[in-house]
């Protein structure tokens, strides 16, 4: 396992060099401490979650569509990281996208499926966030049902159930535990 992981101010360089938008760092912070509550009660490689989920987003500097988290998966393995930092942002949409999936969209074939546990941490913990607020993950579920992403949702609410198992209770406390907009102390104003 290669051990090139950016620490979290590196992260956040990393996303200000790449032009990503303020609003887009702020929603990376705050999956960044979503996962750092998942990670309290779950055992996994905090670097490496903590990584993705700062730089689970880069893509949205250059594409807002589906294909950022490709995209961004491929900056940063140009920019020469772990080979699990690339899966891990290459995997973090929803709770994946499975073929039928990655041929609707238009997606080059490959793995879009989290299977690491930090991979699941980092795809869960965005879905546990909307915009920069700390969601249930009935809201995030039930956003895919509207668009007819019915097997993204079901595959979404396997996914919670599962960490949230490893997590010790339901994840869906994390808005009350860290509250809907946490503290970022990644980001100095």
């Amino acid at each position: 396992m290669s051990q090139n992981i950016p620490d979290e101010q590196d992260c956040l360089r990393i996303l200000e060099e790449a032009g990503c938008r303020k609003r887009v760092i702020v929603h990376c912070c705050t999956v960044g401490a979503v996962a750092e509550e998942m990670l309290s009660g779950i055992k996994a490689d905090r670097r490496m979650v903590m990584a993705g989920s700062l730089l689970h987003d880069i893509g949205r500097s250059v594409d807002n569509g589906i294909m950022h988290a490709l995209i961004g998966s491929q900056i940063i393995e140009r920019m020469g990281y772990s080979d699990e930092l690339v899966s891990i942002i290459r995997k973090h949409t929803g709770a994946g996208l499975d073929g039928s999936d990655i041929a609707d969209m238009g997606l080059p074939p490959g793995d879009y499926i989290p299977r690491t546990l930090e991979e699941k941490i980092v795809a869960h913990a965005d879905n546990l966030v909307s915009d920069n607020r700390v969601v249930g993950h009935v809201h995030s579920a039930e956003k895919l049902r509207s668009k007819g992403a019915f097997r993204g949702a079901d595959r979404m609410e396997t996914l919670h159930w599962e960490l949230s198992r490893l997590y010790g209770m339901d994840l869906d406390v994390i808005p009350d535990v860290i509250g809907e907009y946490p503290e970022l102390r990644w980001i100095s104003d």
